[in-house]
This record gives C-alpha cells, sequence and structure tokens, in this order.
C-alpha cells in the first residue's frame, strides 16, 4: 500500500521548491496531496499542484468537492504531513492553537507525524518570537527540518533558506518508513517517581516529572508498539493507547513491572525508583511535639532493573542511570553489573537534563560502545533510544 504524505504548502518564495517535492515523493511510491495557504497561491497556482498530485488541492474549507470537513479527512487520510514551506506565520498559529484558516486548521487535525520545514529572512528565522515557537513545537513532537545558510531570496545572507529538496524528501520518507518499526512488539515502560510513606500523610521522593518515560511511552505507540506503562505518582496524562498502571511506591512499582513483563518484549526502565523507603511507616501523622523524629531508620528497595535483567532471557532490558558526575563510567559499571542491554546515562546535574526539564542530554551505553547524543526535547530522545531499541530486537528476533 502507497505511503500517503500530505504537504501544506505556505506563503513564501521558496513555494516552487514544494512542486519538486511533490514529484519526488511520488517517485518513491507515495500518494501525495496539497494544501495551499491564500498566501501560497500567489507564488504557484493550485492547477499546477491539481497537475502534479492528480487530486484537487485543498485552498479553503468551504468548497472542496470532495467531503464538507477536509480538514478532517485530509488528517484521517495522510500518514504523514509535511509543512514546506513553513513560515513564521503557520508556525505561529500551531503553536498557538490559531486554526483561521484550511492550512492550520488541517495541521491542528492532525495524529499522525508533521514535519515542518522553515523558509524566510534570516532577521525573521532568528527572531525570539519565531525561535520560541519552534522549540514549543519541538516540544510537543513536531519534526523539524532545518532551514541551512546561504543567499536569501531577499538578498540578505544568513540562515533562513529551505533545506534542500534531496533532504526534505529523505526526512519524509525516513520517519515514513521507520514509524511502525516496533509494530507487534510489546512494550513495558516505567517512569516518574516513588513515594516511600513515613507516616499517613509525609514520603520520601524525588523530583522526578516522569516526562521522560511518558515520551518513551508515546513515541514508542507511534511506532506501532503495544505498551504497558507503569507510572509512578505524577500528573501526566496517559498516552493515548497505552495500559497504564498507576503505582505509589517502590515495592508497589517492582511488583507491576515484574508482572507485565512477562508479557513483553522488552523494557526501558525511565523511572526514578527510590532507593531507600523506611523500615516502618506510621499508621497516623506524627507529631513533632509529641514524636521528636530524631532519625529513619531505612532498608534498601528491591531492584527492578536487575530482576529484570536476571529474567530476560533474549528479551531486551534498557535501564536509565540518572548521576550528577562520573556520568560514563557510573553507566558503564551498572550496565555490566545488571546486565542490562543499554544504560541511558543522564547528567541530572545540568538544567537541560534535569528533572522536571523538556529536554534531555543523554549517553547509550551499550556493549558496543557509548554513544552521545545532543541535547534534545524528550520526544526526540525518546525516539533515539527506540531506534536502538527496535535494533536490539531485530538482532534477537
Amino acid at each position: 500500500m502507497k505511503k500517503r504524505v500530505l504537504v501544506i504548502v505556505s506563503g513564501g518564495i521558496a513555494a516552487y521548491k514544494s512542486c519538486d517535492i511533490v514529484r519526488r515523493l511520488q517517485d518513491a511510491g507515495c500518494d501525495v496531496r496539497v494544501c495551499m495557504t491564500a498566501d501560497a497561491t500567489q507564488f504557484v497556482g493550485p492547477i499546477t499542484f491539481e497537475a502534479l498530485s492528480h487530486h484537487p488541492v485543498l485552498t479553503n474549507l468551504f468548497d472542496f468537492p470532495e467531503s464538507p470537513n477536509p480538514h478532517i479527512m485530509m488528517a484521517s487520510w495522510a500518514d504523514l504531513c509535511l509543512v514546506c514551506p513553513a513560515t513564521a506565520d503557520i508556525m505561529a498559529k500551531v503553536a498557538s492553537g490559531i486554526a483561521d484558516d484550511c492550512a492550520s486548521t488541517t495541521v491542528l487535525a492532525f495524529h499522525t507525524p508533521v514535519l515542518f520545514a522553515p523558509a524566510m529572512n534570516v532577521h525573521m528565522w532568528q527572531d525570539a518570537a519565531t525561535q520560541a515557537n519552534v522549540q514549543l513545537l519541538r516540544e510537543r513532537g513536531y519534526g523539524f527540518i532545518m532551514p541551512t545558510s546561504g543567499l536569501l531570496a531577499c538578498g540578505d545572507v544568513g540562515e533562513g533558506k529551505l533545506a534542500d529538496v534531496p533532504e526534505i524528501v529523505g526526512c519524509v520518507l525516513k520517519v515514513l518508513e521507520s514509524k511502525r518499526d516496533l509494530a507487534g512488539k510489546r512494550i513495558l515502560v516505567n517512569a516518574g517517581p516513588t513515594h516511600e510513606a513515613i507516616d499517613s500523610v509525609r514520603y520520601i521522593a524525588n523530583a522526578s516529572s516522569g516526562k521522560m518515560g511518558f515520551s518513551i511511552a508515546e513515541a514508542a505507540l507511534d511506532r506501532g508498539a503495544e505498551v504497558v506503562l507503569v507510572a509512578g505518582p505524577c500528573p501526566l496524562p496517559t498516552p493515548e493507547g497505552a495500559e497504564r498502571i498507576d503505582v505509589v511506591s517502590a515495592q508497589d512499582m517492582y511488583d507491576a513491572c515484574t508482572a507485565a513483563f512477562e508479557r513483553c518484549d522488552a523494557a526501558i526502565c525511565s523511572a526514578a525508583v527510590a532507593d531507600y523507603t523506611p523500615r516502618a511507616k506510621a499508621d497516623h501523622k506524627l507529631k513533632k511535639s509529641v514524636e521528636h523524629i530524631e532519625s529513619i531508620e531505612l532498608v534498601e528497595t528491591k531492584d527492578i532493573l536487575a530482576e529484570l535483567c536476571r529474567t530476560k532471557g533474549t528479551r531486551i532490558v534498557c535501564g536509565f542511570a540518572a548521576e550528577t558526575n562520573d556520568l560514563v563510567e557510573y553507566a558503564q559499571a551498572k550496565r555490566e553489573r545488571k546486565g542490562a542491554d543499554m544504560i541511558v546515562a543522564n547528567d541530572v546535574s545540568r538544567s537541560e537534563s534535569t528533572f522536571g526539564s523538556d529536554t534531555n542530554h543523554v549517553s547509550l551505553v551499550t556493549a558496543a560502545g557509548v554513544e552521545e547524543l545532543p541535547t534534545m526535547p524528550k520526544p526526540q530522545v525518546a525516539n533515539a533510544i527506540l531506534d536502538r531499541i527496535s535494533a536490539l530486537l531485530s538482532e534477537r528476533a
């Protein structure tokens, strides 16, 4: 079955390059439809894209011949949306949730991958508002094919030039080819902190937000996997399609993970599980004026990662190492000690990769070596991790 791509053309001089992109995607075996903003039609006529795509071109929401709700039809039809060229205007609208034309309305209706290929004047590209919108969109899981530097149509020189057509087409095809690579696999993901009770109202915990684990769960679902998400106390919404098991303590998480792993092909342990828990929990709120708490006796919690590694057989187990120093050395030692297939090491002392941040800077530690990734939004880190998990699963198949 042909992959289906919707190309949204917004109003910039680079719009003419989208004609070549449509043709090259067709040559690669894709079925392509086109949506245009009103400004885009000033650069290239809709009839050109109709002739190239062999489909009616969507230019407004009210007289489309194939559907009374063309934005919903397009979003349901396509496997991927490419916004090319993506102007500052269309990115600002999507980032703000504005749906005031056929293009912005259609993008907001999408539930499959959306890629932006920006093109604009260098000063517009570097403007703080534009960069903030790009960052926000990336954090929300939108993909970007970043512009290059060069001579711009306006005569300025700098960043803002549309990426080369072969690069854009290659990125689209890569996303189309990779997004279902985990179909038929069941992945266990644990996420968030645990709360270890001291008394009926107090507990020991850490600052984990669960964002990384939830990003992994969502990315795995997008790539076709079934996902069992064991979540410690955190308010994040459940990724659509995930089987969520809410837990509180390290013991709860141990029980849920060991039970769920029996029916999974891989486990990704991203939760910040407490290493220690109070030996005894008071059955009432301890009063400072009466009990005079001077110390709390702690005992080690059960090691979830070690237990999953012990029972994994040919299955894949990935752990996380949150460190503040000697990052790689500790991660390598942890992988070897516990028998994990991979450890994702991140330095939580850095502002861009600390608990609760929207980005992460990690190194992937396997038997083959260490791969340091650049700082990226957590959804992109999630896909980088899943690329390695997918490869390991293929090797064991």
